[in-house]
């Protein structure tokens, strides 16, 4: 398939708000696919490189060739020179970049270098393509959508689900099942602004501890396990002590599904950056383990011996996995069979207000009566977090690309220095709407005082409300920490920025 209908495609998404139009465009895209395409055209269109990061940056992409007359690249011609690029190591490693690149995008349309552009420094954003993808797979296939969904929660990958549709018609969903030693997408969780409003929508529900680890799933077949991350890579080598116990587990065969933690000598969790510390570690996983031990927390059982649990309501999940896993490693829950009864409320609200005692980050409501929606973000499981907020100032802006072409985007945020001044805490192009885009576009313009042609540098007068979800340590920004999830939440143009949060009021929340 050539570049150009992919990039073509992609605008016109961008342009549109109507689902059904986008869908069909996906549709019209997939039915022209050549099948051993569909593992690229569909990461492309979401904006993900199959490679990983590849070590691209600004600098070479500052000054583009002038783009070819007509398209002749194929997107099997882009993956190629992504895995070149990808190789790219050792001294001169950033002029032979640069000259990779140049190559790429000389070889490119217009069109296909806007395309590559925001590919290459992630920011095409088009909505949620993964999900409007099955769509118009189904549309050019004429599978039905809820089979094509469900074939990619069993399979973990859409990609492969495409090839098989594209190749071999509806028929090939049938060969999709949940298998020991495959993993699948973990059911994820939406967002619910209290424990109180997650009762209301759910009906009787356990509401569980929500743990700041990483998502891990296992899979045991007689002596071989597995373990999986949330992106279903395999990390099995890095976690020894998680394979030991799972052998001990009396089961031959089983998938679970739950989260890796490490514990302070106060039975506190530790910060997540020294759990990924560890969790990255590849070299002397041994040392690694020894320095910070990590604890499997599991809360759900996918599949037990020749059986496929997933579609088994969650009390009933539940009770097989407290047959099978020590109190000790389940996470902990509070069950509310009656979400009318005034004691099971108060209690849930109770329970919620001792888990951010013990450290954690929240709870997790969870529908009694669903089935475990793998690889969606179903309305089954709701996640209450605290709201924390600051008031930060604009330190700089970022233009932004693909549709957000023209616009200031991504925030440099700080917040007041002791001395005076303002530190740089982090950035963030979320929660912001069109219509906060152009007014901030137009007020950070008159604020400015530079602009390189990618950041403009502004007066550090306009204070914008942030929420986050918690801080981090981070050696890139001069506090030594920035923030996590950061999101806009309003403009306060009723504040001064000498009203501004202090660094201070940030360090004591971290600590």
């Amino acid at each position: 398939m050539l570049l150009a209908a992919l990039a073509r495609v992609s605008a016109e998404v961008a342009c549109t708000s109507a689902r059904s139009r986008k869908t069909a465009l996906l549709a019209e895209l997939f039915s022209a696919a050549d099948p051993v395409d569909a593992p690229l055209v569909i990461p492309y269109l979401a904006g993900r490189l199959p490679q990983g990061r590849i070590g691209v940056g600004w600098s070479a992409l500052r000054d583009p060739p002038p783009p070819a007359d007509r398209p002749t690249l194929t997107v099997r011609d882009v993956d190629a020179a992504l895995t070149a690029l990808a190789g790219v190591a050792g001294p001169g490693a950033q002029a032979e970049r640069r000259r990779l690149v140049g190559g790429l995008l000389a070889a490119a349309t217009d069109q296909e270098q806007r395309f590559l552009h925001g590919l290459l420094t992630g920011e095409v954003r088009q909505g949620a393509l993964d999900a409007l993808a099955v769509e118009g797979l189904a549309a050019a296939t004429g599978a039905p959508p809820d089979a094509v969904r469900r074939a990619v929660m069993l399979a973990g990958s859409l990609p492969d689900v495409a090839r098989a549709l594209l190749s071999d018609g509806p028929p090939a969903l049938a060969g999709f099942r949940l298998t020991v030693g495959r993993p699948v997408g973990p059911m994820l969780a939406r967002t619910a602004a209290s424990v109180a409003e997650a009762i209301d929508r759910l009906g009787r529900c356990a509401v569980e501890e929500k743990l700041d680890g990483i998502r891990v799933q296992v899979h045991r077949d007689g002596p071989y396990v597995r373990i999986h991350t949330r992106t279903l890579d395999e990390v099995t080598d890095r976690l020894p002590e998680i394979t030991a116990l799972v052998r001990e587990l009396p089961a031959e065969r089983l998938v679970l599904d739950g989260e890796v933690i490490a514990l302070g000598a106060d039975g506190r969790p530790v910060p997540f950056q020294r759990v990924a510390g560890r969790f990255g570690s590849r070299t002397d996983v041994a040392a690694a383990r020894a320095a910070l031990p990590l604890t499997p927390v599991f809360f759900d059982l996918l599949a037990l011996g020749d059986r496929a649990l997933l579609d088994l309501p969650g009390d009933r999940r539940h009770a097989e996995l407290a047959a099978l896993v020590p109190e000790s490693t389940r996470v902990r829950r509070c069950v509310v069979e009656d979400p009318d009864d005034p004691g099971a409320r108060a209690a849930a609200a109770d329970f919620f207000e001792s888990t951010l005692r013990r450290g954690h980050e929240g709870v997790v409501v969870k529908a009694l009566d669903a089935p475990y929606s793998a690889g969606r973000r179903g309305a089954a499981w709701l996640k209450v977090k605290p709201v924390h907020t600051l008031d930060l100032v604009v330190l700089a802006a970022e233009w932004g690309h693909g549709r957000r072409t023209g616009k200031l985007s991504n925030l440099h945020l700080g917040a007041r220095a002791p001395g005076g001044g303002f530190v740089m805490l982090g950035k963030t192009f979320k929660g912001l709407t069109d219509a906060t885009l152009g007014w901030q576009t137009e007020r950070l313009g008159q604020l400015a005082v530079a602009d390189d042609g990618h950041v403009v540098t502004v007066r550090p007068e306009l204070v914008v409300e942030i929420a986050y979800d918690g801080l981090q340590t981070s050696p890139r920004y001069p506090a030594g920490v920035t923030l996590r999830f950061a999101r806009v939440v309003r403009y306060r143009e009723d504040k001064t920025a000498a009203e501004a949060d202090t660094l201070d009021t940030v360090l004591a929340a971290h600590r």
